[in-house]
């Protein structure tokens, strides 16, 4: 039985795993790049995982209800999918999204389609995750925020009483820690965070979902719009102090096999709608980390709330248009800074759309 904690320090817990899952969609673009972390596996193998909020709410129902007391305290943390409307009344959609190959996310709702079918632009976080050679162009060009280029290694940056840990946890990949030294830790953490069947789906050059949305749009003669390039990603997670991407792979290998029960459940949560759980189910299930509440601040604001400024300011031309099919991660939907938010406070009629499980 898990033991429940105060709900601030489950979220200064959640933040430092969420260093492993907040950049999917670069990992997705990334992963041919670093084809080391593709463990051999069946091509049809399934991910093993288990829905660890359901286990909790039949083995700790307190603590799951705190955790759903949690949640609803969040703005607008429920729901995918919401229309937006312009000035002159004509509709766009914004659309959460999960940053994975799963055939169960791939698979959109009814509402969702109608809204895919309706728009005449569809706007992901990237597209430059679409070409190869761009990304390829961002690690010649910046090779720091990716990779140690002086005489720092990983090792070096990890404390001497994790480096074992790090090591076997590594090894038990099949990655060898000298293999990986001059890799910054959040890299590694992203990777090893992802299932053997996601990394297996990669290799096999299957989509994420927001890779999807893309290829579906450009074959059906739709627009395509970014709201970020893939540099200023990357510059925005390799800003975070350096101790905070160390913790977080940490952290991520002190889960062990868990990871897939981990990635299960956030799929489960996805699916269900339920972007408000994200936080207080990864702060409750996570290792305990000694991070300290600047930091949570710091991570909060560079990788979440700065992030969803942006992708606004760059969202509202093509909502004033008309039309639009945003999809972003569901990570930046609710919140009181959330997207959600940010349109209907700046004057746009928002509306969640479609009924919830």
């Amino acid at each position: 039985m898990m033991q429940e904690t105060e709900p601030h320090s489950r979220i200064q817990t959640a933040f430092v795993g969420l260093l492993a899952i907040a950049n999917w969609l670069l990992i997705a673009a990334l992963a041919a790049a670093f084809v080391l972390f593709t463990r051999p596996a069946a091509a049809e193998e399934e991910c093993s995982g288990e829905n660890m909020f359901a286990a909790m709410e039949r083995d700790d129902p307190a603590l799951a209800a705190s955790l759903r007391e949690e949640a609803a305290a969040t703005p607008n943390g429920k729901g995918l999918l919401w229309r937006l409307e312009n000035a002159r009344g004509e509709p766009s959609w914004l659309f959460g999204t999960m940053h994975m190959t799963d055939p169960r996310v791939l698979a959109l709702t009814d509402e969702a389609q109608q809204a895919f079918a309706a728009s005449n632009t569809v706007v992901i976080e990237t597209t430059d995750i679409l070409d190869q050679s761009k990304m390829t162009e961002v690690m010649v060009k910046r090779p720091e925020l990716m990779m140690f280029t002086g005489s720092e290694t990983l090792s070096s940056m990890i404390p001497e009483e994790d480096r074992a840990l790090v090591a076997e946890g590594l090894s038990e990949r099949g990655v060898p820690l000298s293999s990986v030294e001059k890799m910054k830790p959040w890299i590694i953490a992203s990777l090893v965070a992802l299932p053997a069947c996601e990394l297996n789906r990669k290799a096999q050059q299957a989509l994420v979902l927001d890779a999807k949305l893309a290829a579906d749009a450009k074959s059906s003669g739709k627009a395509l719009q970014g709201l970020e390039t893939a540099e200023s990603q990357l510059e925005a997670m390799a800003s975070l102090p350096m101790d905070l991407h160390v913790e977080g792979l940490v952290e991520t290998l002190k889960l062990g096999d868990r990871i897939d029960d981990v990635m299960e459940t956030m799929i489960q949560l996805y699916l269900a709608g339920e972007t408000g759980l994200f936080w207080p189910f990864l702060g409750a299930v996570l290792p305990g980390s000694d991070g300290k509440e600047g930091s949570y601040a710091e991570f909060q604001e560079v990788m979440v709330s700065a992030r969803n400024r942006g992708m606004f300011e760059g969202a509202v031309p093509l909502i004033e248009a008309g039309g639009a099919f945003v999809a972003v991660g569901a990570l930046h939907l609710p919140g009181e800074d959330g997207l959600i938010a940010l349109f209907r406070d700046n004057g746009f009629k928002v509306e969640r759309v479609g009924a919830l499980n």
